[in-house]
């Protein structure tokens, strides 16, 4: 009897991740101005060909109804649906972060890649207690806004660490998930969200000079501060 190598369930599985991954990245690139994503920066962020986003970005545009507005040379948007699925899949991913965090004692380099797995296939039902269990957290282990059951979305002015001015005091709002080291340094060296720091004078070969309260000075790489968002601090 011949089995099959590859059960389609198992095909369609993929494809569902793959495209929740695109909605996210094209809702994460496009900003507060919803502006459009060339091909180009899908496949930076995502780590794949630029062919292969033109591909998928073809097929997607194809759908009906479309999850994207797209048109070659001109990038992508979300259309109203796309949107709405990859605020659903992002609410998902946050709400599983903080609970593996909070519940089941997963270090905050750690969530990421589990919420990952996990986001594209847990019912609205357990959305719903996952979130009441919590007391409807606002933010993520990493401070990311977790967008509410209606799709809303906080919006939050956050800046990049690298374009504050130098003297003026911010709060660490929210910091990138997407390396596990970094993670563990800026968790080494306090750099978490909540933390009030000043940026001094000394900036050199991309790196530069942060201060948390009456410490020394830390000097932080510019892949490590490229992954921290302040917003004005007070403390």
């Amino acid at each position: 009897m011949h089995v099959p190598a590859q059960p389609a369930a198992a095909n369609v599985s993929q494809t569902t991740e793959a495209v929740d991954d695109y909605l996210k990245a094209i809702l994460e690139l496009s900003g507060a101005g919803d502006e459009s994503v060339s091909s180009n920066a899908l496949a930076s962020h995502l780590g794949v060909r630029a062919a292969s986003v033109t591909g998928m970005l073809r097929k997607l545009a194809g759908r009906q109804p479309s999850p994207v507005a797209y048109q070659k040379h001109y990038g992508v948007r979300l259309s109203e649906s796309g949107r709405k699925r990859a605020l659903e899949v992002i609410r998902h991913h946050r709400l599983l972060e903080r609970f593996l965090h909070d519940f089941l004692d997963y270090s905050w380099d750690e969530v990421h890649d589990e919420a990952e797995r996990l986001e594209h296939y847990i019912s609205e039902r357990l959305e719903d207690r996952i979130a009441a269990k919590l007391g409807d957290p606002a933010v993520d282990p990493h401070g990311h806004a977790i967008p509410e059951k209606d799709g809303v979305l906080t919006v939050r002015g956050e800046v990049p660490l690298e374009r504050w001015p130098c003297g003026v005091r911010a709060r660490i709002s929210s910091v990138s998930d997407r390396y596990p080291a970094h993670l563990r340094e800026m968790k080494r060296l306090g750099l978490v969200p909540g933390t009030v720091l000043a940026v001094e004078p000394g900036t050199r070969n991309g790196s530069m000079l942060v201060r948390i309260g009456s410490a020394q000075p830390i000097r932080l790489t510019g892949s490590l501060a490229g992954g921290i968002l302040v917003v004005g601090g007070e403390e």
